[in-house]
């Protein structure tokens, strides 16, 4: 099964998508952020399109594991979504994804001028990957 990963942001939306055996991420695109209800609209649109079967929504939580500002935020696209796509919505921890994605660049040798910009379909890529490998069978 198709999973599709997103990495909400206050201006932009990664987006991942696995293989079809829901092994292996990959990073999709980046939507500009508009307003929740387009942004969930868009994101179930493209669940339909790569005919996923579970739509995973990073939310950053504290070092305790707790809500903060950004996770309430994510959890407030992921009922947006849900509205939108008759698809299962799981949250899942996104912390760090945004530096593992910046430290991948950096591991397949991109220079430092070419790094710069947004990483927001790597960080996506990140947290699906990671939510794929901790429900492996």
């Amino acid at each position: 099964m198709r999973v599709l990963a997103v990495d909400p942001g206050e201006k932009r939306l990664g987006i991942a998508i696995s293989d079809p055996t829901g092994t292996i991420a990959n990073p999709l695109t980046v939507l500009r952020h508009v307003a929740r209800a387009i942004d969930a609209a868009a994101i179930a649109d493209l669940a339909r399109q790569h005919e996923a079967g579970l739509i995973v929504i990073g939310q950053a939580l504290d070092d305790d594991g707790q809500a903060t500002p950004q996770s309430r935020r994510a959890a407030r696209l992921a009922e947006a979504v849900q509205l939108q796509s008759d698809l299962p919505i799981a949250l899942w921890d996104e912390s760090g994804s945004t530096q593992a994605a910046r430290q991948a660049r950096i591991a397949m040798g991109v220079r430092r001028s070419q790094r710069r910009g947004h990483l927001d379909d790597l960080a996506a890529t990140v947290i699906l990957q990671s939510y794929l490998d901790a429900h492996q069978d």
